[in-house]
């Protein structure tokens, strides 16, 4: 809450607890001495109230000291309930000397009166903890969220800054097998890595980018990798996308287009690649089917460490609004990767203020 506001609601209400008797007082006779006088139960209440709330329900109660906090509490409002009984007693005595309210009360009266008065003592000695200690609460709450916000961010960052020599890697390989036996096309894949390094170091810094520029980047990396496949692999690509506004985290299916060429291709079968996106005002779909080559077991490139970045990247970003399906479907032929994210823009506008934190 606002301190200011904070401040004008404690001055409001206090001062309508002081200011309140003079509107049952219209017509009395009542004088400002006697006013101020009869101000002293609004006055202990104030004690009370403050007292709880700066020092007993930070100090002793939300520090696990209970037993002080009922003892202290217990006294204070007993010893202020019964001031407050014979104070009210001797002011009306003093203006009033012929009240029959105040005169030869019988001792189960007083003791009533006293307890009326603790009660309505311990009611704001209740309220000032309450609202001391939701107060506190609060700000522990926003406090660990900013925390988990900037650990979030530092892992995403992170995860954003070990794709790069992950990608670079994977890409100069494939440039390498080039140089062997093609010089033309290595110039020209070396022309298409350029590009996506373009998207690397000008959009990638960004929390999300336009879908537009991650499906160009993506394509200019099936580009890349089509340089060095046989006619024999069948390679599609398509996207059909409603909105030209929708943006995603950058470098999000990279990862699964990587793992498509890796297992999909076979330098003796034939094989294929088909990649789709898919997306509205509410839906991200990134579907690929490739055909299934497994690794033979003595080859141990890859670790799967960009599949395990991409699952981290997803939990971060669209926590709880995407789903990631594996599976090997077609008698083991096919390998099918579907992920759908789901109230895109809500995860976006969360990831930029994050980033603006």
């Amino acid at each position: 809450m606002n301190k200011r506001l904070k401040y004008f609601l404690h001055i409001v209400f206090w001062a309508y607890m002081f200011l309140s008797p003079l509107t049952y007082a219209r017509g009395t006779g009542i004088n400002m001495t006697q006013y101020v006088m009869n101000c002293m139960s609004p006055l202990m209440m104030m004690v009370v109230f403050y007292i709880n709330y700066f020092w007993l329900a930070p100090y002793h109660y939300a520090a696990g000291k209970h037993r002080y906090f009922l003892l202290i509490n217990t006294v204070l409002v007993i010893c202020l309930g019964i001031g407050l009984h014979y104070w009210t007693d001797f002011t009306n005595n003093l203006f009033q000397p012929v009240s029959p309210t105040y005169k030869g009360l019988d001792n189960i009266e007083v003791f009533f009166f006293i307890l009326r008065d603790i009660i309505n003592l311990a009611i704001f000695a209740t309220a000032a903890t309450c609202i001391a200690l939701s107060q506190r609460w609060y700000w522990a709450e926003q406090a660990r969220n900013k925390a988990e916000a900037a650990r979030t961010d530092a892992e995403l960052s992170n995860l954003r800054n070990q794709i790069n020599p992950h990608f670079l890697l994977n890409t100069l390989n494939n440039i390498y097998a080039l140089t062997a036996f093609d010089t033309g096309k290595a110039q020209e894949a070396i022309r298409e890595l350029s590009n996506m390094l373009r998207h690397i170091l000008y959009d990638y810094q960004q929390p999300a980018v336009p879908l537009a520029d991650e499906v160009e980047f993506i394509q200019n990396y099936v580009k890349l990798m089509k340089l060095r496949l046989p006619d024999s692999v069948k390679v599609t690509f398509d996207v059909r996308a409603s909105k030209s506004d929708i943006t995603i985290a950058p470098m999000i299916f990279i990862s699964l287009v990587e793992n498509a060429f890796k297992h999909g291709v076979s330098p003796t079968e034939p094989s294929f690649v088909r990649i789709a996106i898919d997306a509205d005002e509410d839906n991200i779909i990134c579907d690929i089917r490739n055909s299934n080559h497994p690794k033979a077991a003595s080859d141990h490139s890859g670790h799967g460490i960009g599949l395990q970045q991409i699952q981290r990247r997803l939990e971060l970003a669209y926590f709880e609004h995407y789903t990631w399906t594996k599976e090997i479907v077609t008698n083991g032929k096919v390998y099918h990767s579907r992920i759908h994210i789901t109230d895109w823009k809500e995860s976006n506008s969360k990831l930029k203020s994050e980033d603006n934190n």
